[in-house]
Parts: structure tokens; C-alpha cells; sequence
């Protein structure tokens, strides 16, 4: 099935009613989901690949899995004291003003509100995010050039 036949199973979905549609082939599997008021919503295209299908048995649970939770809730119980610097927009994360300069925070520095602690580009604007917050960067959660959503962690500080 080449592009244009997607397209135009795209559109004809969308003509029909239809909220859902998948169909299998041998080679590739495609679902199209639309809105109520007919525009398409989402595609995904998936490969499929032409090996034969291996079935796998089932895994029983392993007492790790129990754990899990438990280490879970005792780092987000040591985090707690922290406070968490988020993104305000959807962009791109630049911990430095260009590539040749010091970033603008790094672990250890002490902040006050109104310093700049990153830049977020979007849409060819860098927004500088100031801190709203005094205390010292405990943690960079987010790696340089990143890309961020909106009310992403970035930051953790420690108020005291």
C-alpha cells in the first residue's frame, strides 16, 4: 500500500461515520481514529515485521515487581523536601544562552527569584525562565536540548 492509497483511506474513513478503523496486512498494520465531527484524529502506521510471529508464554510475577512501588514511593518521599521548578511552555530546553557560554544554572548554585535558570524555545522564540523561587539547585532533571512539555519537572531546589 503506498502513500496514496493511506491518504485516500484516510479521507474516506473520515466521509464515513466512522470513529475507528484498523486494518492488517502482511506486512504492516494501520489504524486511523477520527472525531465525532469527522476530522482525522490520529494515524499510526506500524510495520510489521515479515519473521513469523513467536508466541511468548506468559511471565508470572517475581517479587521485584512487589518492590517496585515501594522504592518508588521512598524517592518521591526524599524528593518531597524539594521544591520543583516546571516548564511553563512546550519547547526546546537550553540550560545555556548559546553554545559557547557557562549555563545559567548548574547543581550548587543558589538562586533568588528573578534569575534565569534555563531558556525554552518555541516556535524560533527563547523564552528565558526565571526562577520563582530562592534556594540552592539540588538537581537538573532535564538534559541539554531537550524537548519539554508544558508543567514538565526541570528543576529541583532546596528552599532551606
Amino acid at each position: 500500500m503506498d502513500i496514496k492509497e493511506i491518504q485516500n483511506l484516510i479521507k474516506f474513513v473520515a466521509k464515513s461515520g466512522a470513529t475507528e478503523v484498523k486494518l492488517e496486512m502482511d506486512d504492516f498494520k494501520i489504524t486511523i481514529k477520527t472525531t465525532e465531527t469527522g476530522n482525522t484524529e490520529t494515524t499510526y502506521i506500524q510495520q510489521v515485521p515479515t519473521a513469523p510471529a513467536i508466541q511468548a508464554a506468559p511471565i508470572a510475577a517475581t517479587p521485584m515487581a512487589d518492590s517496585t512501588p515501594v522504592a518508588t514511593e521512598a524517592k518521591a518521599d526524599e524528593n518531597s523536601k524539594y521544591i520543583t521548578v516546571k516548564s511553563p511552555i512546550i519547547g526546546t530546553f537550553y540550560r545555556k544562552p548559546s553554545p559557547d557560554k557557562a549555563p545559567f544554572a548548574e547543581v550548587g548554585t543558589v538562586i533568588k527569584p528573578g534569575d534565569v535558570l534555563c531558556v525554552i524555545e518555541a516556535m524560533k522564540l527563547f523564552n528565558e525562565i526565571e526562577s520563582e523561587v530562592s534556594g540552592k539547585i539540588v538537581k537538573v532533571l532535564i538534559d541539554d536540548a531537550s524537548p519539554v512539555e508544558f508543567d514538565q519537572p526541570l528543576f529541583l531546589v532546596d528552599p532551606s
